[in-house]
């Protein structure tokens, strides 16, 4: 009965999530679902995008937290349209969340929207949102095997960010080992080494994002 309660939810959010992507394609928004654990720099991540790609594309961020609008007000603060989703406790953003969000945006006026999902590795991949791409962020602070760990995470990316390479050489970090890791569970993934304090592979994401927008 349980298993049966799940799948009508997931079926009733992926309808939404249908919803939400053809939405967004109408108004020629390309969505980025950003998905990682506490404290691996989605924000710092965001943010270095911003600044990379200010000017050649318009940007806006849907902020998902429990709570608090911390992360939504650094994101105002760079001139950039912000708006922030409070979960109430849910531990991730789900469709109708980000259908309610996107339905109170000028999205005639964006050309890239990050969603900044829920800071953990487990449900955040479980809920479609209607976006474009998966991002998978992970720091090397937290060690070279959360591919093992959380593998339906990897399963679901298109493009997963190593990020604080710059703390490598003080940590017990195997990239090589992470990223097949990675590979074996999703041979389609794109992977970067980056450092959001450096800059260190930010020039190699943008232009995986230029790619994927088709701007220059």
């Amino acid at each position: 009965m349980e298993f049966k309660v799940l799948k009508d939810i997931l079926s009733a959010n992926d309808q939404i999530a249908e919803e939400n992507h053809e939405l967004l394609d109408n108004n020629k928004v390309f969505a980025i679902n950003v998905m990682s654990s506490p404290g691996s720099g989605k924000t710092s991540t965001i943010l270095q995008t911003i600044k990379g790609l200010k000017g050649k594309v318009k940007i806006a961020v849907i902020e998902g937290d429990v709570s608090s609008s911390i992360d939504a007000e650094k994101i105002s603060k760079e001139g950039i349209l912000a708006l922030q989703i409070n979960t109430g406790g849910e531990c991730h953003l789900d469709a109708n969340m980000l259908n309610r969000a996107i339905n109170n945006l000028p999205l005639a006026d964006i050309d890239l929207l990050f969603i900044e999902n829920v800071g953990n590795l487990i449900c955040t991949a479980e809920f479609q949102l209607g976006m474009h791409k998966n991002l998978v962020i992970s720091s090397t602070a937290e060690g070279d095997d959360k591919p093992l760990k959380y593998p339906l995470m990897f399963t679901v990316a298109d493009v997963v960010l190593i990020n604080k390479m710059d703390l490598s050489p003080y940590l017990n970090f195997d990239a090589n080992a992470y990223k097949n890791a990675v590979k074996a569970l999703n041979q389609r993934a794109e992977i970067f080494e980056i450092s959001c304090t450096t800059g260190q592979g930010v020039d190699d994401w943008l232009a995986w994002i230029k790619k994927q927008m088709d701007v220059e």
